[in-house]
């Protein structure tokens, strides 16, 4: 399966302009001049959450049909099962390039 790396870049963005202005106020990291660090953090953060978010959702709509809850159908269980499995794919797809980036920029001679 094929993850585009430009609309998770994009996603991840629109979800780190939402809280932008409330996690610089707590954020340790948030030091004057230092914001490119704060906003990669932040916008990391929220991403993660959101991928964790997605897939508590779905464990918990599995659980609901599993337990017989008729407000629950199966169609939403596998459409949010499908979203959380995109997600968590998508991450660890740019996790790796991350990782590859890394490995790269550390064997470069000073």
């Amino acid at each position: 399966m094929k993850v585009d790396a430009n609309a998770a870049y994009q996603q991840w963005q629109a979800l780190s302009g939402v809280n932008a202005s409330q996690d610089k106020a707590t954020n340790v990291n948030a030091l004057p001049g230092n914001t490119a660090q704060a906003d990669f953090s932040n916008m990391l953060k929220n991403a993660i959450d959101n991928v964790n978010e997605l897939q508590q959702t779905s464990g918990d709509l599995k659980t609901r049909m599993e337990l017989g809850d008729p407000n629950v159908t199966l169609e939403q269980t596998m459409i949010a099962s499908q979203k959380a499995s995109i997600a968590f794919e998508a991450t660890v797809q740019v996790r790796n390039k991350v990782v590859e980036a890394y490995k790269e920029i550390m064997s470069m001679p000073v």
